[in-house]
């Protein structure tokens, strides 16, 4: 897996085996029309589950809260609860290291801000607390799982996850050692041109940039005020808010991976257990960070409510319309919107998914919004890649402020954009993302 011109991890090989309906790479790629899907995975893996949803899908039991021993919540960037499982897996011996995301102790040495790593003990899982919006792969860690006898736990979003699956039914050696699959909720990955943009609107160069933190944590701030903060190898800080960012709109599409336009699983539903951000009142205002926590593992559960008896972690079951909620912009880009986007006429291949190519039952409104993302997706990193090549920020900065006023525009109806687009019948009370 190697970065392309846009700042996005693409596989590298020969064309012919990469195009292969039959090799190992179709079989074990998430976004293959040749692999196994998600609802065939977790038939598989969680075949007596007591729950099933068609959003969520298989799961025993959902909760919401945080953790509520030592610093996992002030360290974390929501409750500190994925964090505290994969410490407790360890602390308990049911696995021998965790693969996750971590910083680059060298960031210019290596090309890339954050990468996989296996750590071994709790004082290196806990260095890799937080939500890290950028382009990273599994290889080194899979080969050393391979390479080296144990039981393991991976922490990763949906694709990530599934494709760990998709490799285990194709390696008996895997198989063996992955133990459990910790699945992170997604609504999209951004590239590695996000952070160089960032850098930018800080008046900063990436090259100058050693750490990123996407989101740090004020508890008097609402928990979905994100502030981005970078620290330079001099040690001095830039910070900013996301909403003062150009590109600072999550959900408008900023540098979004091409994949995540095809993808349909917001919750992981191939892990044993899955997280994510609470979005939803009180717990979107309590500045200290609140999971939402999907378990579909019985021996995970169990791990769960020994924590809670013992006043460890404070959680409280929720039913699965909550779950859901707290993600309906992600449920609508994934499972509406896709099904919007694969209507479309398309060259190549065609994805293979479980929602049907449709649009005839959205609005006007909404058929504009999904467009104008696809568009945002798409264009940002072209109008990037230019900018970098010129050596002009100012250029892609002024296209992601127009971009913007744009989409909300139609999707808030904010601003000129959002007047004239209610003359035009395009924007309403349906408003949203």
């Amino acid at each position: 897996m190697e970065l392309d011109r846009y700042g996005q991890l693409k596989p590298r090989g020969p064309k012919a085996w990469l195009r292969s309906r039959d090799s190992g790479f179709s079989r074990i790629c998430p976004f293959s029309p040749t692999a196994r899907d998600e609802d065939d995975l977790a038939v598989e893996h969680f075949p007596s589950a007591k729950d099933r949803h068609p959003l969520l899908g298989r799961f025993e039991a959902a909760y919401v809260g945080h953790v509520a021993e030592d610093e996992y919540r002030v360290n974390g960037s929501s409750g500190g609860m994925v964090t505290w499982v994969a410490a407790e897996l360890l602390r308990r011996g049911l696995v021998d290291g965790v693969a996750h995301v971590k910083e680059s102790d060298d960031p210019q040495t290596e090309g890339r801000l954050f990468h996989y790593t296996l750590s071994r003990d709790l004082q290196a899982l806990q260095a890799g607390a937080k939500s890290r919006y950028y382009p990273v792969e599994l290889s080194g860690v899979l080969r050393s799982m391979r390479d080296i006898p144990g039981r393991y736990a991976v922490v990763g979003i949906p694709c990530f996850v599934k494709a760990v699956r998709l490799a285990c039914a194709d390696d008996p050696v895997l198989k063996e050692r992955v133990a459990f699959t910790l699945g992170l909720f997604c609504g999209h990955m951004k590239s590695a041109r996000m952070a160089e943009s960032f850098a930018w609107q800080m008046e900063e160069d990436i090259s100058r940039v050693r750490q990123l933190d996407y989101r740090v944590k004020t508890p008097d701030r609402p928990a979905n005020w994100y502030r981005a903060q970078l620290t330079l190898a001099n040690g001095e800080t830039r910070a900013r808010d996301w909403w003062h960012l150009a590109d600072g709109d999550w959900g408008a599409g900023f540098f979004q991976n091409s994949a995540c336009n095809f993808c349909d699983d917001v919750v992981a539903e191939t892990a044993d257990i899955a997280f994510g951000d609470a979005w939803k009142e009180p717990y979107s205002s309590d500045g200290r960070g609140t999971n939402v926590v999907l378990v579909r593992s019985r021996m995970l559960l169990d791990l769960l409510r020994e924590g809670m008896g013992a006043n460890r972690i404070a959680l409280s079951p929720v039913d699965a319309d909550f779950v859901v909620a707290t993600q309906a912009a992600g449920f609508r880009q994934r499972r509406e919107g896709l099904s919007f986007r694969l209507a479309w006429p398309r060259l190549g291949l065609r994805p293979r998914k479980r929602v049907q190519a449709s649009g005839h039952h959205l609005t006007s409104q909404r058929k504009m919004i999904y467009i104008m993302r696809y568009g945002i997706s798409f264009w940002s990193h072209r109008v990037f890649l230019a900018a970098r090549l010129l050596h002009s920020p100012g250029l892609y900065i002024l296209w992601a402020r127009a971009a913007l006023a744009f989409y909300q525009g139609l999707a808030y109806s904010r601003g000129p954009v959002g007047r004239v687009a209610r003359r035009l019948g395009l924007a309403g009370s349906e408003g949203g993302a």
